[in-house]
């Protein structure tokens, strides 16, 4: 009996679900799409949540600190985390890196504290670029804490995009913009942060990682928060919960359509969060970015692309050219099935 409530529960939530048009025609046409559709879809709306995000931050820091918007943001992300973990809410304790924990939740708390504050103080589209050039600071990061050898191609192309931050910052003309050199350090530690996941990994699940990033970062921004509190009111506070969902729901998007097809086709879309900003900074803020603006946004975000690009490629490579671990007969056989 209780195994066949069981199978009509099971069958009967995907049938009420049906039952709405709207869920079934969009159902519908999501299985007909391949990998690469899909992706597109994911990535474009994640791109899109991101930037409605933005705006909330920027609208709501016309009255409230930065540091409080960032404050909420990750509060409201550790609740979010908190709900990965009700099967087992007792293993983030049984951690073994307690203190590379803390030095990503640090590194990340000061890279958001950064962003948040160029959302608050800068045009839409410039916070957004220079978000978007940590693959800048991945270079010699990548060298000094990983070791990687890096081609001179790709060293070029990133003097070539730190060209593109100078070209924004104008720190030899009279429309000097020293929020330029905020939005940089925030790129540069959220390269920090990349180093410390990977080292992370090694040895901490997933969801440990999510657990301590979300509460150190909730921790760290509650103490500039409470220095410059500023009460919001009810319509504020319903914002700044929906600032953290959105951030959270637009990060996984756009993960989960990166994972969907070809890096080549989706990781520019991911770059279009730029025009979306400067289209909605224009309609809602009346901002209009400077020819300087677009000259450096143009080098960064060519610089950045190409680096993050030719390293999927190179990335790929090493998948295909990597030997299998188990050698003798049969090997060649599991190389065939991993590498496809």
């Amino acid at each position: 009996m209780q195994e066949h409530n069981k199978n009509l529960g099971a069958s009967s939530a995907p049938t009420l679900l049906h039952k709405l048009p709207l869920y079934s025609s969009a159902a519908a046409r999501w299985e007909t799409m391949d990998g690469v559709r899909r992706g597109i879809a994911l990535v474009s709306l994640g791109s899109l949540t991101l930037v409605a995000m933005a705006t909330l931050v920027k609208h709501l820091g016309e009255r409230l600190p930065a540091m409080e918007i960032f404050f909420f943001r990750s509060l409201v992300g550790f609740f979010l985390v908190l709900a990965v973990l009700w099967r087992d809410p007792f293993e983030p304790l049984r951690t073994k890196r307690p203190g590379m924990h803390f030095v990503r939740g640090a590194t990340g708390a000061l890279g958001n504290a950064c962003f948040f504050w160029t959302l608050t103080h800068m045009l839409l589209a410039d916070a957004m670029a220079l978000q978007f050039s940590r693959p800048l600071f991945m270079i010699p990061l990548a060298m000094i804490f990983l070791g990687e050898i890096v081609g001179w191609n790709r060293i070029g192309v990133a003097l070539v995009g730190f060209l593109g931050i100078l070209v924004y910052a104008r720190p030899f003309t009279a429309g000097f913009e020293p929020g330029v050199f905020v939005g940089a350090l925030g790129a540069l530690v959220g390269g920090l942060v990349v180093i410390c996941i990977k080292r992370l990994q090694t040895t901490e699940p997933t969801r440990v990682i999510m657990f301590y990033y979300a509460f150190w970062n909730t921790l760290i921004a509650a103490v500039p928060a409470a220095i410059w509190w500023v009460t919001p009111n009810a319509y504020e506070l319903a914002i700044l919960v929906l600032v953290g969902f959105l951030g959270i729901s637009g990060q996984t998007l756009i993960t989960h359509g990166l994972s969907q097809g070809d890096a080549t086709v989706l990781v520019p879309l991911d770059y279009s969060r730029i025009v979306y900003s400067a289209v909605v900074g224009y309609l809602l803020f009346s901002e209009v970015p400077g020819p300087w603006s677009f000259a450096g946004m143009a080098v960064i975000v060519a610089a950045s692309l190409y680096l993050v690009l030719t390293e999927k490629k190179r990335q790929a490579q090493m998948l295909v050219d990597e030997p299998s671990p188990l050698a003798g007969e049969g090997s060649s056989e599991r190389s065939t099935q991993r590498n496809g």
